[in-house]
């Protein structure tokens, strides 16, 4: 069975869909079977791994409202072992159509539920903010993976996005747990990125990932070029510092078994 993992964020700018992206791109260039899930309506997971949003037929917004089935907006091998549910802007007025709905928090679960077993992980990028969309995004995975941008303010926000894990845990997916928190844009110049880490290991009661992604200027450069980090420059210390965070998501998962 596929273990599913939602990377949430509702604070912008903190390198969600960069960690998206390439961890699916760096578990699938491992040789596991990856499912990649944007439910983004900036879609721009989909585009970071080479679909042109606007030319796909369907997408998760057909899927959340029933036009499609989850094989017809699935895209196959979008890389080698990695396949792909799109987005694009018409999922931002997916929240009020899905107003009124019977038990419209799991919709995304019940179509990802018929294919979990075909994936080693199922990755979904949530959009930066708490609504609908990452609610169903946490009902459907086993854990939340958190990326925290190393700056003053990284811890703002982090204690409502666990307040809502929470409240999903009481209420709708008991078996949700936070699957660990990853550093992103580091910049080891600086002494504020290692106060912001030290700060949030002292007051985070939660697993923080061994893996920190630095300030990369090739992980900046690569979405515009539709490539992940491993395609576009896989000797980067970015390239790397995914790899590792692959290799440990890769172990947790085995020690859970």
């Amino acid at each position: 069975m596929g273990r599913i993992i939602a990377v949430a964020n509702q604070k912008g700018g903190v390198g969600k869909t960069t960690t998206a992206t390439n961890l699916s791109a760096c578990l699938a260039e491992k040789g596991k079977k990856v499912l990649a899930v944007d439910i983004d309506p900036q879609g721009n997971m989909t585009s970071g791994l080479g679909v042109d949003k606007d030319e796909v037929d369907y997408t998760v917004y057909e899927l959340l409202l029933g036009e499609c089935s989850v094989e017809e907006c699935l895209i196959e091998n979008a890389l080698d072992h990695l396949s792909l549910i799109p987005s694009n802007v018409n999922l931002a007025g997916a929240e009020i159509e899905l107003i009124g709905l019977d038990d419209k928090e799991y919709i995304l679960k019940k179509y990802i539920d018929q294919i979990r077993d075909n994936y080693d992980f199922v990755i979904i990028d949530c959009p930066p903010s708490l609504n609908t969309l990452t609610v169903n995004a946490m009902t459907t995975a086993d854990t939340v993976l958190v990326p925290i941008q190393c700056e003053f303010f990284a811890l703002e926000g982090l204690s409502q996005l666990i307040h809502t894990i929470n409240l999903v845990q009481d209420r709708l997916n008991p078996n949700l747990d936070i699957e660990g928190v990853v550093f992103t844009m580091y910049d080891a110049r600086t002494n504020l990125s290692l106060q912001v880490v030290e700060n949030v290991k002292d007051n985070l009661n939660q697993t923080v990932y061994k893996s920190i992604i630095p300030r990369n200027v090739r992980l900046a450069e690569a979405p515009s070029h539709g490539l992940p980090i491993t395609l576009y420059d896989s000797k980067s210390a970015g390239a790397e510092a995914y790899r590792q965070l692959a290799d440990e998501v890769i172990k947790k998962r085995k020690k859970n078994k």
